[in-house]
């Protein structure tokens, strides 16, 4: 019998995983310019390439969310000045790669906000609170220099700080753009399941607590429903019986949550793309999103790393994609090659030490 407390570890080591696999090609739009990048496809951490052949970093605001729109509004760069420390220059240049520099097995920056929960709840008696978690928040996007190695920062996060600037409260500094209900939420919402369900909070209140969570940076109804549908699944994974069909548990969701029959879709496809290219969009939004990670956690069912390589060549938000389907696959079976892959990560060490706040479980 696998404790849930060793569950819950192994998927949050996959998510670290699934992210940090996926960055060199995150928002590669055309799966061809990935094995043409490298050859055979991506099967093992990489430095992030200096050519990104999708890029469209340069036409993103570096003053609020979402994109330039026209002329330069008066106001102070968020990038550079109050997030993203040094890393303004990059925002510029065509084809610049959204994580320039970064080297093989880094995480990019939603993972670290990810590492922020695990820290509130650390500093929090073991439970999650918005306000201890959005102090963390602000410290790692504003510290000088950065907590963290990335270049970019998505819609979501210029857009809290430049509400935070005009002198809303943390708690109140949400933006809405076009691209708020996007899959990049589903990626810090883990942490807080596994605390507060090992701890005994019930389902209920623990699906509360995430909205509030999501709420803070994604205010969005609509994928507060997929977040609702997520926290219910984490949980069902978490504390199955060995007997239980893993299968039947995700189809149920699919079901439930996104009018998705996975068994006839798995009978019926050949090929990934087929998938997540063309009846799904592999973009951030949550309407192709998340069906595409129910799918490739289905696909992959038994075997959790193919799962995350076959997400990470299918290119588009695949970082994001990746930390969520990470989650779930690690929950639905056990693998020691992403055990492996975690230990190799640039952090893991101090990774360790946050999990352990989280699920009370020392690797051994």
């Amino acid at each position: 019998m696998i404790e849930p407390q060793a569950r819950a570890r192994a998927a949050l080591e996959a998510l670290f995983v699934g992210d940090s696999l996926a960055m060199p090609v995150h928002w590669y739009y055309r799966p061809a310019d990935i094995f043409r990048q490298f050859p055979g496809g991506v099967q093992d951490f990489h430095d992030a390439p200096v050519f990104h052949p999708s890029s469209i970093m340069s036409l993103h605001s570096t003053r609020q969310g979402g994109r330039h729109a026209g002329a330069s509004k008066p106001g102070q760069d968020i990038v550079g000045s109050v997030i993203l420390k040094g890393k303004r220059q990059f925002w510029d240049i065509p084809n610049q790669h959204y994580h320039q520099g970064m080297r093989a097995g880094e995480n990019t920056l939603n993972a670290h906000c990810a590492r922020a929960v695990m820290r509130s709840i650390a500093a929090n008696t073991g439970h999650y609170d918005t306000s201890v978690y959005v102090q963390h928040y602000i410290q790692l996007l504003t510290a000088d220099p950065p907590q963290h190695p990335d270049t970019y920062a998505e819609s979501c996060h210029r857009g809290f700080f430049a509400n935070l600037e005009q002198g809303k409260s943390p708690l109140r500094s949400g933006a809405v753009t076009h691209d708020t209900p996007s899959i990049g939420a589903l990626v810090t919402i883990a942490p807080i399941v596994f605390a507060e369900r090992l701890r005994g909070n019930s389902l209920p209140a623990v699906q509360d607590l995430c909205q509030q969570h999501l709420f803070l940076t994604h205010p969005d109804a609509g994928l507060a429903q997929v977040c609702h549908a997520y926290v219910s699944l984490l949980d069902q994974l978490l504390f199955r019986d060995e007997t239980d069909d893993v299968l039947s548990i995700l189809s149920h969701t699919a079901r439930q949550s996104a009018g998705l029959n996975l068994s006839d879709l798995l009978a019926r496809t050949r090929d990934d793309s087929e998938i997540l290219g063309r009846k799904y969009s592999i973009a951030c939004y949550i309407d192709g999103a998340w069906p595409g990670i129910l799918y490739l956690a289905a696909r992959y069912l038994n075997d959790s790393k193919q799962a995350l390589i076959a997400n990470a060549n299918l290119g588009g938000d695949n970082v994001h994609r990746g930390a969520v389907l990470g989650t779930i696959a690690a929950l639905c079976q056990h693998s020691p090659q992403v055990h492996e892959l975690y230990h190799r990560l640039a952090d893991h060490i101090d990774l360790d030490r946050e999990i352990d706040s989280v699920t009370g479980w020392r690797c051994q």
